[in-house]
């Protein structure tokens, strides 16, 4: 299949339900066979702009579309077979229960011979790095691996337009590189058209030839050689939010106090997604007021179950949790026993997946769920509301409902909803997804003033910044074999 070409023409969207533009006046001319990586700050309409190319945007009934936007000099509708997208959230491109036939998919819609569909799919396998059976459960995966997966899905497809949001953001360092990797052997050897959106810069440059960044509204501030525009306009583009190397973002903590008293504690803990299968080794700690506790390790080492057990949501394979006296006040020493506006003031949750907790049709509704399931009076579940709205740079957007954000404001809003409750434990996945700098330093001094202020932290995280920034222990996990045991180290 021959690389595609992209046009776009003064263009710009707008969602049905959101009165401003996501973006407008955009115009861009991408040759067929260029590798272009997309930058600029959350809410850009970066995504939005990969949605169009692909042909998914949905029609009037969706929002409003100006301008002209084709792919080969066609509607992209009408081209869909001809890109390839990888969207942010790999469980909304999960179509099928079996991972080899979920790869398939795609090609079987495309009309590729049986016995080619099959190769090709071990092929898209091998290349994403994910070694699993081919009638392994796709909900079975982890996170990470969920990731890889969509995009062995993509690859199959032989796309001239290989169109990638943010396709390394729930990896480990490991599963990045491959992943990179494998996209360029791809690009070299089909010649694709290569348009990738990530925050993190360094990650793409081997790979691409162009950058093209947006500002707010989507309006190109940048376009070029990425050398040419990372140079000379480093500085400027750090101040607007883009991760630019050499440029890390300013974050000013207060400093941390010694930890306090123990919350929860385990010992020989083992956790499971399915009874009866740990998907960890045992893992003993103490968790304690006023401390951020990391939990690290490679994709698939169950970094997420142990979180979500942790956090009262799923029952303890074996081994031990404990909540002490001073977190359970009277509930009892098992956190998966109290009820859910119990478990709200004592211990919050953002999953990996911030559309897996929304309820409400707008942000502000969002943010009311859960002090309005504590009784709280009007005035104050206001003035709750109105802080994190402020100090999440999401005040804006109190009235948009929350599926039509962007990943990154998406991921702020899921902390918000955790934040707003004031729980004495705050339980976080992978909290710094799809930020730019200058929301990823506001995520951070947030949790560090939250832990200056006693609470106790426990997050799962493959940011290397973040973790440095934050951690003051790591409990890394490690992969599934019963001669290796969790070890726990000092940050």
């Amino acid at each position: 299949m021959t690389a595609s070409a992209v046009s776009i023409r003064d263009w710009g969207w707008r969602h049905a339900s959101r009165l401003a533009w996501a973006l407008e006046h955009v115009t861009l001319e991408i040759a067929a066979g260029e590798r272009v990586l997309i930058l600029g700050p959350s809410g850009a309409g970066k995504s939005t702009l990969l949605h169009a190319l692909a042909g998914v945007l949905g029609g009037a009934d969706e929002g409003d579309a100006q301008g002209v936007l084709t792919v080969d000099g066609e509607d992209p509708a009408h081209r869909r077979g001809r890109s390839g997208l990888l969207l942010q959230d790999p469980d909304s491109q999960m179509i099928l229960a079996r991972v080899g036939d979920d790869v398939a998919f795609g090609c079987e819609n495309l009309g590729v011979p049986r016995d080619e569909i099959w190769a090709r799919v071990g092929e898209a396998l091998e290349a994403v790095g994910l070694d699993v059976p081919l009638d392994r459960s796709t909900q079975a995966l982890s996170g990470g691996q969920k990731q890889r997966l969509a995009l062995a899905g993509v690859l199959a497809m032989h796309p001239g337009l290989l169109l990638l949001d943010e396709p390394t953001a729930n990896l480990d360092p490991v599963g990045v590189a491959e992943v990179r990797d494998a996209v360029g052997r791809v690009l070299d050897k089909t010649g694709a058209t290569l348009v990738v959106i990530e925050h993190r810069v360094d990650t793409w440059l081997p790979l691409v030839d162009r950058v093209i960044v947006l500002g707010t509204g989507g309006a190109v501030i940048a376009d070029g050689h990425p050398d040419t525009v990372l140079t000379e306009r480093g500085a400027e583009l750090a101040a607007a939010g883009v991760w630019v190397p050499g440029h890390p973002p300013r974050v000013a903590l207060p400093e941390p106090l010694p930890a306090g008293e123990a919350l929860l504690d385990t010992r020989d803990l083992l956790t499971a997604r399915v009874r009866g299968v740990p998907v960890g080794t045992p893992v003993s700690t103490t968790v304690r007021a006023g401390e951020v506790l990391a939990i690290t390790g490679a994709n698939g080492a169950g970094k997420s179950t142990l979180a979500l057990t942790l956090a009262g949501l799923l029952r303890p394979e074996g081994g031990e949790l404990t909540a002490t006296a001073t977190l359970s006040r009277g509930l009892g020493a098992a956190p998966i026993a109290w009820k859910s506006t119990q478990l709200l003031q004592r211990i919050g949750t953002v999953f990996q997946d911030p559309e897996h907790q929304f309820l409400a049709t707008t942000v502000r509704r969002e943010l009311e769920v859960g002090p309005r399931a504590l009784g709280l009076e009007p005035a104050e579940i206001d003035a709750r509301v109105d802080d994190v709205l402020a100090r999440l740079g999401l005040a804006h957007l109190e009235r948009a409902h929350p599926f039509t954000l962007s990943g990154g404001e998406k991921r702020r809003l899921s902390v918000a909803t955790a934040l707003v409750s004031r729980p004495d434990i705050l339980v976080l996945d992978e909290p710094t997804f799809g930020q730019d700098a200058l929301t990823w330093a506001r995520l951070v001094e947030l949790i560090g003033a939250l832990r200056a202020e006693g609470s106790a932290i426990i997050t799962v995280s493959h940011d290397a910044e973040f973790v440095a920034a934050l951690a003051d222990r790591t409990l890394t996990l490690t992969a599934l074999r019963p001669e290796q045991s969790d070890t726990e180290e000092a940050a």
